[in-house]
């Protein structure tokens, strides 16, 4: 039985995009760029709404042409770019609870991450509900970086590991190291109210490919997501 009932989608879209201007509603190999997160959670089959938290009409006027919905501008004062997303959704998730709909567990989907899929959603979504965890984070591993062999450089060029004793090693021999993705955050309504972060105590990650977690913030971030998903499309 779905208990799509219980669970609610928060996608933050903040209107101010610095190094990708206007990142959020700028065509993505066919569609605003935010389409993309709002039509992978839409086909989850997960939530009883899926919203858009933004400062922006532009944004909230290609959210709700997505099939997304907006319910509420967002203040300034959580529309800067120090808030973190956490507050913004638990803003979201509190201005909820106020109009009388209520739900037992949040997802936040960063719309700069456009390559997830409904499937990720899923499998998050699983891993909370069966561990019992207060919230799963995707994560995904370094593709061919190796993060135990990470240098600091210095102004002057010098490098200085920030893991000598692993140098010696051989990469097989290393545990396994995994960075969180925005893609897909979960936790429960409870947790995150009492924590105030999807980083609460008792968290888990669920892996998923590292395409899938692009991030775009940059140009050549936006470039690979246009290669990634034109070459998934092509595969279909």
């Amino acid at each position: 039985m779905s208990d799509s009932g219980l669970n609610l989608a928060v996608i933050p879209a903040r209107g101010g995009s610095k190094r990708v201007p206007r990142k959020n509603v700028r065509d993505l190999c066919g569609k605003p760029a935010l389409a993309w997160t709002v039509e992978a959670a839409l086909e989850s089959q997960l939530f009883a709404a899926v919203i858009v938290s933004t400062d922006s009409q532009e944004i909230a006027d290609a959210a709700l042409a997505s099939g997304a919905e907006v319910p509420f501008l967002r203040e300034a004062a959580l529309a800067d770019d120090v808030t973190p997303s956490s507050l913004v959704t638990l803003d979201a998730l509190e201005k909820m609870d106020q109009s009388g709909r209520s739900f037992a567990r949040v997802c936040q989907l960063m719309p700069n991450c456009p390559l997830r899929t409904a499937e990720d959603i899923r499998a998050a979504h699983a891993l909370l509900v069966e561990s019992g965890a207060d919230a799963v984070l995707s994560v995904s591993g370094f593709g061919w970086l190796n993060p135990w062999w990470a240098m600091s450089s210095a102004p002057d060029g010098h490098l200085q590991p920030v893991h000598p004793e692993a140098l010696a090693k051989r990469s097989q021999d290393l545990p396994d190291l995994v960075a969180p993705t925005g893609a897909v955050w979960w936790a429960t309504a409870e947790a995150l109210r009492k924590h105030r972060t999807f980083y609460a105590p008792h968290r888990r990650g669920c892996r998923i490919p590292f395409a899938n977690g692009l991030d775009i913030d940059t140009w050549d971030d936006w470039h690979l997501a246009e290669a990634l998903l034109s070459a998934r499309r092509d595969r279909r």
